[in-house]
């Protein structure tokens, strides 16, 4: 009994020194040398992808010399990428600039096969470079239906001369030009002047009293008793109509160009002078 309890004593001794003397930390287990070799390989390696990359170097070129120009050193920066994409995004949707306008010179009327050329000038009316003369005020009457609104003093037509300034408006003054290319010059030949005998005047037709207004009190009739060739030539209608036969043609191209074409035999009040008007109809009244 005895033994056994210096036994359980003894046991109970060396296990003490041995609680005594362990560590208060657990001892952890050496590093394999093959792993720390292989870490220490891989940790540059590690650095460099970590470490932040330089921005790329500027390529510089020297510039090239022109001729004459003093020996100099110059440098050209590459642009960068981002600077060179907005460069040409710019240069794609700049606005073109315009051409440079251009001013060109109006070309020269010609009024009839052979004529001469007639250039727009001052002094024309109607819209017209070969109607000569001045627009003139709008005329107003007491006379009930007398009056123009928008008047003309015609001097000259397509280069043949009025005796004397007419009053008209513009259908009669176009009306009139057509006449002297279409009928008076193909029958007569080249006319130079026109004799007026009357345009614009309030009166009654045929001037009677008490008849209503004449195509003349409103500015579109036109009286003519006679015409000057280039030669020299007189014509009146009076003296030549019967035998002239250019006049009588010149007479029937009328017919359609005005609304009325009066003229020797007609109603007796035209022996001496070819009446024209515009007068509105439904057809040409022609005698």
């Amino acid at each position: 009994m005895k033994a056994w309890g210096a036994t359980v004593l003894l046991t109970g001794l060396l296990a003490g020194t041995a609680f005594a003397d362990a560590p208060a930390v657990s001892v952890r287990p050496l590093a394999n040398p093959a792993v720390l070799r292989m870490a220490a390989e891989a940790a540059p390696a590690t650095q460099d992808a970590l470490r932040p990359r330089p921005r790329p170097e500027v390529h510089v070129a020297a510039a090239v010399p022109m001729p004459g120009d003093a020996p100099s050193m110059s440098f050209l920066a590459r642009p960068e990428p981002g600077r060179a994409r907005a460069g040409l995004l710019g240069a794609l949707f700049r606005p073109k600039a315009r051409p440079q306008e251009q001013l060109v010179a109006a070309a020269a009327v010609r009024t009839r096969p052979g004529a001469a050329l007639v250039q727009p000038r001052r002094g024309s009316v109607c819209g017209d470079p070969a109607i000569r003369g001045e627009t003139v005020a709008p005329i107003v009457s007491r006379t009930r239906g007398c009056g123009v609104e928008a008047p003309v003093t015609v001097t000259a037509i397509d280069g043949v001369k009025l005796s004397m300034a007419a009053t008209m408006d513009c259908t009669t003054a176009k009306a009139l030009k057509t006449w002297i290319n279409r009928g008076l010059r193909p029958s007569a030949g080249d006319v130079v002047r026109l004799e007026i005998a009357g345009a614009y005047v309030c009166r009654g037709r045929n001037n009677q009293k008490g008849a209503p207004v004449s195509e003349h009190g409103r500015g579109k009739a036109v009286d003519i008793s006679g015409f000057t060739l280039a030669n020299g030539k007189r014509v009146t209608i009076a003296r030549d109509y019967r035998r002239e036969k250019m006049i009588q043609a010149a007479h029937r191209a009328a017919c359609g160009i005005f609304g009325t074409t009066l003229g020797p035999g007609s109603d007796g009040y035209h022996e001496d002078h070819l009446h024209f008007d515009t007068a509105a109809r439904r057809s040409a009244y022609c005698r």
